[in-house]
């Protein structure tokens, strides 16, 4: 047992240690305080019936909470979710993600772990994209570099470029779809 993993004596001091701050998290994501409080529950009854050691329980809590929540949202699929949506959403998609990334105005637990989730996430949609999309990909939104000066130093057309990007976005608002949700949800 590492000093982490509560033994099953010790569930209520777990219980009273995260239980303000898993409330919090689900709140900002589930309209009703009765869903909130049913998910706060079934996040607590996965701890209970554990059985293998949890190295870090904040991360844990964290993830089995917000699978609880996407069951949650899963189940709840014949209510009417909010969309927006401007022009073909890419930009908006960039825009959002862009944002909670690269947004360090609010570092609470939650914040921080689902930032470090959705840059594993991007990381691995990224890997999956053919090299030249990956690399406009990257060189636009994470280095900042315009489509001009990209072309002028690799000779490609900015009409090809802007092509390439489009089809890495495409590719990772598919991939990245549940986290761009969950993060609009915020």
């Amino acid at each position: 047992m590492t000093n982490n993993e509560p033994s099953k004596n010790k569930i209520s001091d777990v219980f009273k240690r995260y239980q303000a701050q898993l409330k919090g998290y689900i709140n900002k994501r589930v309209a009703s305080k009765e869903d909130g409080e049913d998910i706060l529950q079934n996040v607590f009854y996965q701890l209970l019936k554990t059985e293998n050691p949890i190295d870090e329980m904040t991360a844990w809590l964290y993830a089995v909470t917000r699978n609880q929540i996407i069951d949650w949202k899963r189940k709840r699929k014949d209510e009417e979710m909010p969309s927006i949506t401007v022009d073909d959403g890419n930009e908006l998609f960039l825009s959002e993600i862009s944002n909670f990334l690269f947004d360090d105005s609010d570092s609470s637990p939650e914040d921080v772990y689902l930032r470090s989730l959705v840059w594993n996430e991007l990381e691995v949609a990224l890997a999956e994209l053919p090299q030249e999309q990956r690399e406009v990909f990257e060189l636009t939104e994470l280095k900042g570099l315009p489509f001009k000066e990209i072309s002028e130093s690799t000779g490609i057309p900015v009409n090809t470029l802007i092509s390439r990007k489009r089809y890495a976005v495409l590719h990772l608002r598919l991939r990245l779809k549940s986290l761009y949700e969950d993060i609009l949800d915020t």
